[in-house]
């Protein structure tokens, strides 16, 4: 159902919330990791971790990202130029995403929100109309996918984390299971020879569907070209792929613009 709105911008409410959860959750003193506390990690993802450049790098408490995109709302379409922005934060997990683009000069702006176990996505247009306001535990299920997917992929050492178990692991290989509150999602995560991340492979997050439901599709985001950035080796172009019965549908394609660490603010 499209309304229209009397509330503040969707920059307004990302800067809001990503005050409130910086006061929530200020920088602590800094914490290396070791290598000594990655001998409990399937052989793949220490590996990873010392091609990645974690081992001896302060422990991420929070990350800041930004990407250049190409956005796709079905197959053959052409692509949307976007650009987004978004901050994780790792004690309480949380997740502050905004997009913003355009189509047919008429902007619109894509906002996730995640945090306390649970999440809503809203999408405006021209900053006046919400065409899409979901929330709900089919979401934040979803949600708690990316933010696994974030933590694998931009975040690798934290991968230490309690909250995350791992199984079903080969050279190349290993299965990720990450708890938070009642919700459990896994995925499979893939590397080649050299130790780099290049899959990420679950099966627990749902595609919000043109009537603004959700449907469970296998989902994959491929990386590639790693960089070294500030000592750690990064992917900086990735992939969002849906895998449907008919085929697979990427719908985003992202080059990394920057990333930091441990942001105060």
């Amino acid at each position: 159902m499209t309304t229209i709105l009397s509330c503040n911008s969707s920059k307004k409410m990302f800067q809001l919330k990503k005050s409130e959860e910086f006061a929530a959750q200020p920088i602590k003193a800094e914490s290396v990791l070791s290598i000594q506390e990655t001998a409990h990690l399937p052989a793949c993802v220490q590996k990873y971790l010392e091609f990645a450049g974690a081992i001896g790098k302060s422990k991420p408490q929070n990350v800041c990202i930004e990407f250049d995109a190409e956005m796709y709302r079905k197959p053959g379409d052409k692509p949307m130029k976007a650009y987004s922005i978004q901050h994780n934060f790792y004690g309480k997990f949380s997740r502050l995403f905004l997009m913003s683009a355009s189509k047919m000069g008429i902007p619109f702006q894509a906002l996730h929100i995640y945090k306390n176990e649970s999440a809503i996505f809203q999408v405006k247009v021209a900053n006046l109309f919400k065409v899409v306001d979901i929330g709900g535990e089919e979401l934040s299920r979803a949600e708690t996918v990316t933010l696994l997917n974030d933590m694998c992929i931009f975040a690798p050492g934290n991968l230490i984390d309690k909250r995350l178990t791992w199984s079903d692991s080969d050279s190349l290989s290993t299965k990720v299971t990450l708890t938070n509150g009642k919700y459990i999602v896994s995925a499979i995560v893939y590397f080649n020879e050299l130790g780099e991340l290049i899959n990420f492979m679950s099966d627990d997050r749902s595609a919000l569907q043109d009537d603004c439901t959700m449907k469970n599709i296998k989902w994959t985001t491929p990386v590639s070209n790693y960089q070294e950035i500030e000592g750690r080796m990064i992917p900086t172009v990735g992939k969002t792929i849906w895998h449907y019965p008919e085929g697979e549908f990427t719908y985003g394609v992202f080059k990394l613009r920057s990333i930091k660490y441990n942001v105060e603010k």
